[in-house]
């Protein structure tokens, strides 16, 4: 599975953004998909999953500003960022992880998307 995120940028605290994951192959199969970040110095952390059948999680720093979303017939992730604040700054990278019925999880990444949150 190729992924490829885009909707990064420069946005002023209290903006917002919308990230997208465009995947290169249907993902309605796919057993999560999710959004993580990593910051300069900082190791990398889950942001928003959100499994097949559309169950949700969130990082406690971004619940009730974030939502994960996807559109399996347009093959894309989404995650909308509302009320960013300047420690939403980081790096991020969408994530598929196939599971199958007796073999280790697969993890497939994007190349990542810079948001940048500062006056």
């Amino acid at each position: 599975v190729q992924l490829q995120a885009s909707g990064g940028g420069l946005v002023q605290p209290g903006g917002s953004l919308r990230l997208s994951c465009a995947a290169s192959r249907d993902i309605a199969s796919i057993n999560v998909m999710g959004w993580y970040r990593q910051a300069p110095g900082k190791e990398r952390e889950l942001v928003a999953r959100i499994g097949s059948s559309r169950v949700r999680n969130y990082a406690d720093s971004v619940k009730g500003r974030f939502s994960i979303s996807k559109d399996n017939a347009k093959n894309t992730l989404y995650l909308q960022m509302n009320s960013l604040k300047p420690e939403d700054t980081a790096v991020y990278h969408c994530n598929a992880r196939i599971v199958a019925v007796g073999l280790p999880s697969v993890d497939y990444w994007g190349q990542g998307t810079q948001v940048t949150v500062s006056s």
